[in-house]
């Protein structure tokens, strides 16, 4: 089995650390950073806009949430399957083909007036979600050795950071300009991003081999659409809907055959019996744990900013307000990230999680000002950057090089579940729990406190994890320096 890279400790300790950034590197960090937050951004920039999307496509609510359904089922099979073949046919290679899928399909949407048409580019940006785990491989294997941690804790945080920035930035250009601008920003960055990635960033030598497991990729990929579309349509379809629990089962019949599967091919998808390692499998699941507290941050701020004041929470602000009420969390994510790479992943991995939960726990209580709430998603904010840049210095240290780029396709699937998770959950609790202001029902405080516990409560619980996360990983050929 091929050795896994060992990133985050150079080999002379503090001499190598005093090693300076070249130009060079700089900019290549710099040009697959655009292209990471350009993807990232495109999973927010449209929930400020969706009310009038619903108008001027002429459909209701049902129709618009296609929109984001769309890129998050096609997400969901892209991801893993895009990591696979960046491990065989080359990481920059599959980087490319994710941003074109970026500039084509949200070219589509800047140029449609159309639902099914937005839909279609929708779905083609969804290829492009796996540009983020593929340029943490390729940073990971392009930049030295003692400023890959550096640049791995930056492009992992444009996960979180994107998240933030496209609110704010939806909120401005609706308020200023046709929503069509979204898309527009999106093809630029790409436009940006794909010649700097060719004409700077080397391709990495390739160290897997086989062939692409289609088997395995048609069924993790029906696995994952029948586990996320129940959990994106469930509170229109009803969770006890035969639609809603059929799908659910039906993802556990896949998941259960695409297990056995795996384990009988010889140039699997996913190696299961090394994502099964402890060392792995921990990581994986804290990644569920963040991805659902970073998500809840997205709609338990804005919305709850911009709630009327006759509420007893809210503050009646603007769609732009809102979105500024996420920046503080998002600059925080940018520069708090770096501070991964100075600590070892699960240390730091277990500070992210416990600062968020800080952040979440002071959302219960503190709810007199908008200074206050502000200060808490900015605390939680501060915590996902830290938590998401230590994850892929985990799974370096714990995957074979020969399937780097897939093991980070995994956890950022992982990811992606635990934010359609809080999705779900936090919109069920948010209609459940509601209260009556001239024949509007509107989520209660207490709804929003439920959302804010068991937000932090998951933040606690990856903390836990990380905690057990084996500090040596020999069954990988990689040591990890101890924790």
């Amino acid at each position: 089995m091929s050795q896994a890279v060992d990133l985050a400790e150079p080999a002379e300790g503090a001499v190598a650390e005093k090693k300076t950034w070249t130009g060079r590197q700089i900019v290549i960090l710099l040009v697959i950073g655009v292209g990471a937050l350009m993807v990232s951004l495109t999973q927010s920039l449209l929930v400020p806009v969706l009310g009038e999307l619903a108008v001027d496509l002429h459909t209701g609510s049902d129709g618009v949430a296609w929109l984001l359904t769309s890129t998050l089922l096609v997400g969901a099979v892209a991801v893993p399957a895009f990591g696979r073949l960046g491990d065989l046919y080359g990481t920059r290679k599959m980087v490319l083909v994710a941003l074109a899928a970026l500039v084509v399909g949200s070219l589509i949407c800047a140029l449609s007036d159309d639902l099914t048409w937005m839909i279609v580019g929708r779905a083609v940006v969804g290829l492009s979600v796996a540009t983020v785990p593929l340029s943490i491989s390729l940073v990971g294997v392009t930049l030295p050795k003692e400023h890959a941690g550096a640049g791995i804790a930056l492009i992992s945080a444009m996960l979180g950071v994107g998240g933030a920035l496209g609110l704010p930035l939806a909120g401005v250009i609706a308020q200023y300009a046709d929503y069509h601008t979204l898309f527009w920003v999106c093809v630029a960055g790409g436009v940006l991003a794909i010649p700097g990635i060719v004409l700077l960033v080397p391709e990495p030598i390739r160290t897997a081999k086989g062939r692409m497991d289609l088997i395995g990729t048609a069924l993790l990929g029906g696995a994952m659409l029948s586990l996320l579309l129940p959990l994106a349509q469930g509170e229109s379809w009803g969770w006890t809907d035969p639609k809603t629990l059929g799908l659910l089962a039906l993802a556990v019949v896949l998941l259960v055959v695409f297990v056995l599967v795996e384990l009988r091919i010889k140039s699997p998808l996913v190696d299961v019996r090394t994502t099964a390692r402890p060392s792995l499998l921990l990581t994986n699941l804290a990644s569920l744990c963040v991805g659902f507290a970073l998500f809840a941050t997205l709609i338990g701020t804005a919305s709850y900013v911009q709630a009327p004041a006759v509420t007893g929470y809210g503050f009646g602000k603007s769609i732009l307000v809102g979105g500024l009420c996420m920046l503080p969390g998002g600059i925080a994510m940018l520069l708090l990230s770096p501070l991964s790479a100075k600590l070892k992943p699960r240390t730091a991995l277990i500070v992210g999680s416990l600062v968020i939960a800080a952040g979440f726990a002071s959302r219960i209580w503190l709810t007199g000002s908008l200074f206050e709430v502000i200060l808490g998603a900015t605390i939680a904010g501060a915590g996902t950057g830290i938590a998401y840049a230590a994850m892929p210095g985990l799974i370096i240290h714990a995957a074979p090089r020969s399937e780097l780029a897939a093991a980070n396709g995994l956890n950022a699937l992982f990811r992606s579940v635990g934010s359609s998770l809080a999705s779900a959950i936090g919109g069920a609790i948010l209609a459940a729990k509601t209260i009556d202001l001239a024949g509007h029902a509107l989520p209660s405080l207490g709804a929003y406190q439920l959302l804010f516990v068991i937000c932090a409560g998951s933040a606690v619980l990856a903390a836990l994890l990380a905690t057990v996360i084996p500090t040596h990983v020999r069954e990988a050929d990689a040591a990890m320096p101890e924790d």
